[in-house]
Parts: C-alpha cells; structure tokens; sequence
C-alpha cells in the first residue's frame, strides 16, 4: 500500500510537471499580400521578339515580433526576366507575401527555426501563385516557380552566421 502510494505521489508530480511546461500552440491568423509590382519596361516591343527568357530570381524571408505571441513573416520573391540575346528587360514582378502566425511554447533557436524554415515553407505556394497571375496578366506565358527547400536555405543562413562569428572571434584575439 505504501509502494502504491508513493507511485501514485510521482506520478501526481509528473503531472504537475507537465502542466508547468508551455503548451505549444502554432496557428496561422492570417495571409496576405504586403506589396506587389510588376513592371514591362520594353512592352510593347518585347512582344514583337521571339521570347526566349533568362530569369533572375531572388528569394529572401524576414520576421518579426508584432504581439505578444504573434509574428509576421514575410517571403519576398523577386523574378526579373530578361532577353537572353539583348540582355533587355521583359519583366520585373516582386510580391513579398506576409502571414501573421501565433506561437506559443518555442523559444530560441526552436523559435528561430519555426520562423525561418516553417512558416516561409506555408507562405511560399501563395507567393508563386501570384507571381504566375502577374506575369500572365501583363501577357507573358506562365512563370512557374520550382518548389524552395526554406530548410536547406534557414540551415545556409545559420552556417554563414557561424562561421562569421567564428572569424569575428578570430579576430578579436588577435
């Protein structure tokens, strides 16, 4: 009967301790366009050229803290697209497309990783939609966009960081 009760008292404790951690919430309030532009600054011209595109693309993602709880990331996309045989521009279409996600529970580098990685990987087919819808709508075929891994390119971020903080601290002991 003791043995019992102090398993009962454990597992009581155990329980206590659960309740103490911060439970983890992750939710998505909202999505929308933060700015968009698309430009044709040789139109109509271009149209008379066969098309043979060179696209540029430029891809990058910010955060930030706007409540308490909620974060707003942003994925910017910028796609310029020009004459491979003039170098003329076609086109320059950017959207930085934004979501307002709630997160409780995560701190640090959890957090970080949520904000960097995760979220842009919710944001980024909403993006590519509308740079699609861009570039159709100023009268050039379908840009479609490859799918990004914001895994491998959070994890690049934390590399150069770590090897800038290296050298920095290289530096200083010399």
């Amino acid at each position: 009967m003791a043995e019992e009760n102090n398993q009962n008292a454990g597992s009581g404790n155990q329980a206590a301790g659960q309740q103490d951690k911060p439970q983890l919430q992750f939710a998505l309030q909202r999505i929308y366009v933060k700015d968009i532009s698309f430009e044709a600054p040789n139109s109509p011209a271009v149209f008379q050229q066969p098309f043979k595109p060179k696209v540029g693309l430029d891809l990058n993602t910010s955060s930030q803290q706007v409540g308490e709880g909620l974060y707003e990331v942003v994925v910017k996309v910028t796609a310029q697209v020009t004459h491979s045989e003039e170098g003329t521009t076609s086109f320059l279409a950017e959207i930085e497309q934004a979501g307002l996600f709630r997160i409780g529970g995560l701190e640090g580098a959890q957090l970080d990783h949520t904000l960097g990685a995760f979220c842009p990987n919710v944001l980024f087919p909403y993006a590519r939609e509308c740079i699609d819808n861009l570039v159709n709508r100023g009268g050039f075929p379908p840009l479609m966009l490859a799918p990004v891994n914001f895994e491998a390119i959070y994890a690049q971020k934390k590399k150069r960081e770590a090897e800038q903080a290296q050298q920095q601290g290289a530096q200083t002991t010399q």
